[in-house]
């Protein structure tokens, strides 16, 4: 395989050979240095790369140029490229452009002109970004295909699990004649499918997801048996946590059981997350978060689920379903919640053949020019609706109550209000669905009256109430009555605190009811349901993780 490239554009021809000059001194040796003069011909070379399967490591470019801007053109070359590191060569008074390509095509990096003396002020940048690279899966997996049926569910669980994994993928039809051909030169047929074949050949069937993980470079198996600090759960609450305990010295571990970023790393467009006033996409944030996590020596832990914790007395042990285990000293618990099956006949056989749960960023391209149901009141589905507005015909919303306003941001609620093709069905409920192959009909009906009608509908999305996944905690620590765990002052009851408690202190305020164990997140009892608190609470769990520590 060709060294991957890093490209460079500039369109004054002194400053394209000095950088080109200076990148390829201290990197020739193991990647492509391909210089641009303007953004379209950037864009060609580009093309030509992509079209011979090569790798595209790094984007330098220059923002003042006349044809394309830099930002234009790297917005253009994220379509292309989406895992190349972004830079952006910028003169004293072009800061704020620099802040805006952070929103506009989620820079990494900008670079002050002139950059002399490069070994101080450009190849830092460069190492650090090409290690970022080289670290993701994106990076080990650029020519991962994926070759299914439209209506498949066991498809649709490959290509959701590579997107929420943040895996880059080329999804090929079974019956059209490119898939059919794959299959024929795998030796598979189209009853195989989904049939997934990586860059170096090597061939699976109806994969499982640990099987997926493995095949693109996700960590599976733990490295050490002992740790300081175990996260269980890689949503927001569980990066924080992550995070600020790499940073912090402690040994730690996050298990995730399907995909790290949770329900938020689904989010197309998340606007109300301080410091980004343009917003950010949960797949953005979530992939900032594992490499900050990665940067601090956190192992990252894909396709394992916990099945069980103990509490040995010198340690916490928390066991796989496949049998294994490892321990800890502590252990933080943010494994968030999980959308509400929709309970309606002929539903549950068409899951994942036009009824989905959440939003699946996968689907939104079939979606031309169609009717969309999304189901939910609260800010993820009205994030979902803005994002399928800009594919879908019609996006109907359909909730129980009057209006928005008992469960959605005020923003979303007037966003939605601008966009003509949003429809808010009040008083509305899914009764039935039907379909053949897929979803054909929904049978909708008044919450208050009880009538009913009929409509055509191929697609729908379900983002109804929030069950927390705690059924493996029952009898470890308390929880409430929906699950939820309870934590810190609200386990002390008229001055006693909670049963089987050793400790001679009340528990700290993220803490469970078993010492040492903390919450945070979505899955802790009467805690605000959104990204920043979340992260907040995750970095709150582990400052009290010290403070226990300390106290052995």
């Amino acid at each position: 395989m060709a060294n991957p490239v890093i490209l460079t554009i500039d369109d004054d021809p002194a400053v394209s050979r000095a950088v080109a000059r200076d990148i390829r001194r201290r990197y020739g040796d193991r990647y492509r240095v391909v210089r641009a003069d303007s953004g379209p011909s950037a864009l060609e070379a580009l093309r030509e790369i992509k079209l011979r399967g090569e790798q595209v490591a790094v984007l330098v470019a220059d923002h003042r140029m006349p044809e394309m801007t830099g930002i234009e053109f790297l917005e253009a070359a994220m379509d292309l490229f989406p895992a190349a590191r972004r830079v952006l060569l910028t003169a004293y008074a072009d800061t704020d452009a620099a802040i805006d390509a952070i929103n506009v095509v989620d820079l990494d990096h900008y670079l002050l002109k002139p950059w002399h003396p490069p070994e101080e002020k450009l190849y830092p940048v460069v190492d650090a970004l090409l290690d970022a690279w080289a670290a993701t899966p994106e990076a080990a997996s650029a020519e991962l295909r994926v070759v299914g049926h439209r209506w498949s569910a066991p498809s649709f669980a490959v290509r959701d699990f590579l997107a929420r994994n943040l895996v880059p993928f080329r999804w090929l039809l079974a019956d059209e004649p490119e898939g059919g051909r794959l299959l024929a030169a795998a030796g598979a047929t189209a009853e195989d499918v989904p049939v997934v074949v990586a860059p170096d050949g090597r061939l699976l069937s109806r994969p499982g997801e640990a099987e997926l993980a493995e095949l693109v470079g996700l960590r599976v198996a733990p490295a050490e048996q002992f740790y300081d600090l175990v996260v269980i759960g890689g949503g927001p609450a569980g990066l924080g946590a992550a995070v600020y305990g790499g940073s912090e010295g402690l040994r730690t571990v996050l298990v995730e059981r399907r995909a790290t970023g949770g329900q938020a790393g689904q989010s197309s467009r998340i606007e109300n997350y301080l410091g980004f006033p343009e917003g950010v996409s949960g797949a953005q944030l979530t992939d900032r978060a594992r490499r900050q996590a990665l940067k601090f020596d956190v192992e990252l832990l894909t396709t394992r689920e916990v099945t069980g914790l103990t509490d040995t007395g010198s340690a916490k042990l928390i066991r796989f379903g496949d049998g294994s285990a490892i321990a800890a000293h502590t252990v933080v618990l943010a494994t968030g919640v999980s959308y509400r099956v929709l309970d309606a006949p002929g539903l549950a056989e068409l899951t994942g053949r036009g009824v989905f749960y959440g939003s699946t960023a996968t689907e939104a391209p079939s979606c031309v020019d169609q009717e969309v149901y999304i189901v939910g009141g609260a800010n993820s589905a009205g994030q979902a609706a803005v994002h399928f507005s800009r594919y879908a015909k019609r996006v109907n919303i359909l909730i129980r109550g009057a209006d928005l306003t008992a469960s959605m941001s005020r923003y979303l609620i007037d966003q939605l209000d601008r966009i003509d093709s949003v429809v808010v069905h009040p008083y509305t409920v899914v009764a039935a669905g039907s379909g053949t192959d897929h979803l054909e009909r929904l049978t909708l009906a008044d919450s208050r009256t009880g009538e009913t009608r009929e409509v055509d509908a191929s697609w729908m999305f379900v983002f109804i109430g929030a069950e927390p996944r705690t059924d493996w905690l029952d009898g470890v620590v308390v929880r409430d009555r929906r699950g939820f765990v309870v934590t810190g002052p609200d386990l002390v009851a008229g001055g006693r605190r909670p049963p089987g408690w050793s400790l001679t202190r009340d528990p700290y305020h993220l803490e469970t009811s078993l010492p040492g164990v903390f919450a945070a997140g979505d899955v802790r009892a009467e805690s605000v349901k959104r990204v920043a608190s979340a992260v907040g609470e995750g970095a709150m769990a582990v400052s009290l993780v010290h403070r226990y520590l300390e106290s052995q």
